[in-house]
């Protein structure tokens, strides 16, 4: 586990692509977890640690998750999250390159909860939600490109579905038209950037994550 920023009331961890933020029906063990069983080694501290989980990624998905250390953290940046004044900035590899170098997207979105899975569409059908996202190529190769995305909403696989509809589906998701899978079962999104005022300090953070490891994420964002 690798923690980027704590504070005595938030503490920001690099996620791996494969663990689950929260408990689900595998049962595997969630970073929620990991991150308690840290805070208690590391402060030594008697019976259970609080921690508050603001908001959650995709299995698939690596990146920086936002926990709350005290409940006054958490009431506040859960209103935070719920009405976007958190700003999230996602990269993405893609199979192909939008038709233009950056742009919005707007999709209404319906969700199937039975396929876990999210259908665009281009105007406004019954039980959709508004989906906007920005959108802008930062790194080019051969056969992939990096995006980097900020959410200007939050819908359920939204960055997913949307780069899907436009034909751009991103690198080893097969739910979202990917050819084939990556290797270690993950999608290349990563959660790169969280920006906000501090729940508590009313400070300013800004938190980066550096690429993954694997060389691809290496090669595109070598030049930004």
């Amino acid at each position: 586990m690798q923690v980027i920023y704590e504070d005595n009331h938030i503490i920001i961890v690099n996620k791996e692509s494969g663990e689950i933020v929260q408990g689900d029906k595998t049962g595997d063990m969630p970073l929620s977890d990991i991150v308690k069983r840290y805070l208690k080694e590391k402060y030594n501290k008697p019976g259970e640690v609080f921690l508050g989980v603001a908001h959650r990624l995709d299995r698939p998905v690596c990146g920086l998750v936002v926990f709350a250390k005290t409940s006054k953290a958490l009431t506040r940046l859960n209103k935070m999250f719920a009405e976007s004044s958190v700003r999230k900035t996602y990269w993405a590899i893609t199979k192909n390159a939008p038709q233009a170098p950056e742009g919005l997207l707007t999709h209404w979105l319906v969700r199937n909860e039975q396929q876990n899975k999210s259908y665009a569409y281009d105007h406004e059908v019954p039980r959709s939600k508004k989906a906007m996202l920005r959108y802008k190529v930062i790194g080019q190769g051969d056969n992939y490109s990096l995006l980097e995305i900020q959410l200007m909403t939050g819908r359920h696989h939204q960055i997913r579905c949307q780069l899907s509809a436009i034909g751009c589906p991103i690198k080893g998701d097969l739910k979202y038209g990917a050819k084939r899978s990556n290797h270690d079962g993950s999608i290349s999104l990563q959660s790169h950037r969280v920006e906000f005022v501090h729940p508590v300090s009313k400070e300013n953070i800004c938190i980066t994550a550096p690429p993954p490891q694997d060389a691809l994420w290496q090669v595109l964002s070598s030049e930004i």
